[in-house]
């Protein structure tokens, strides 16, 4: 068992935490490649780098800033992860989910997250945005192999509703509501770092997937085991299925997810708004 997947780790990480800002937190937003203006819109009351929280692994990829913000949103207390950790950077599937894990212990009961995703609808569009129903995840390492951290969570969870139907219909409306065009799909998880082949692309396709990525799913996965209620929005920052051959980079991938930042910022922002407690 690695440090990892030791209660007694997340907890000092937690216990770090908790020190840096005063009272509770109860939602969590995961911020992807390119998307970190989200923070822009709080209130910030601490930054915590993640060097410096003890057992938390550190962001290695350009677009991940590295580290803890919590702020208020009108009020409402939010802790956002500013970058993430992925299976491709060498990380195990316990290190990814370290910080959901830890916001757990936090006390953090809804988790929004948001990704840079490639498009495998063929009516999707760069910079579209699509709200996560479902998700296949067989492609990546299931975070909770080895011992059950009962502490956390049941050793067989329901994977039925992974993503929030509820906070789905209130973002529908949300996203109406602004003039806003969101689409719904499913989102296969896969290891990276390397992009599709058209092959896999195809088959991706076929097996029922409107978008593809590097995260995401081992996240939702542990987030569901510690009981959290879920909400995923992937920005469309490339179309896989295409007739030309034109090549894929991560500044690419950077730039698309920029420039959407702001609409799905709204999203988030309305939200979480929508659920004041």
């Amino acid at each position: 068992m690695t440090i990892h997947q030791d209660f007694n780790a997340i907890q000092g990480a937690a216990a770090f935490i908790q020190q840096q800002f005063k009272g509770a937190v109860d939602k969590a937003v995961v911020l992807g490649s390119g998307l970190g203006a989200f923070t822009d819109g709080l209130e910030i009351e601490c930054e915590i780098p993640y060097s410096s929280i003890p057992h938390f692994p550190v962001s290695t990829v350009e677009g991940h800033i590295g580290k803890i913000v919590v702020g208020s949103l009108d009020g409402i207390r939010v802790l956002v992860l500013s970058g993430r950790f992925h299976y491709y950077e060498g990380y195990s599937a316990s290190e990814v989910v370290f910080p959901i894990r830890v916001a757990s212990v936090l006390g953090v009961k809804q988790l929004y997250i948001s990704n840079a995703a490639g498009g495998v609808n063929t009516s999707f569009k760069v910079g579209d945005l699509m709200i996560i129903h479902d998700h296949i995840s067989f492609s990546t390492i299931n975070p909770l192999l080895g011992k059950n951290l009962d502490e956390l969570g049941t050793r067989f969870p329901d994977m039925s509703e992974p993503y929030s139907k509820r906070l789905i219909g209130k973002a529908m409306t949300i996203a109406a509501r602004l003039g806003i065009h969101v689409h719904q799909g499913v989102y296969f998880g896969v290891t990276g770092p390397s992009y599709e082949t058209h092959a896999e692309y195809r088959m991706i396709q076929l097996v029922g997937a409107h978008a593809v990525g590097m995260s995401t799913t081992q996240e939702v996965i542990a987030a569901i085991h510690c009981g959290m209620e879920v909400f995923a929005m992937s920005v469309i920052t490339d179309i896989g299925i295409r007739e030309e051959e034109n090549q894929i980079s991560h500044e690419d991938v950077l730039e698309a997810a920029q420039a959407s930042a702001p609409i799905l910022t709204r999203v988030f922002q309305e939200l979480i708004l929508s659920e004041r407690n």
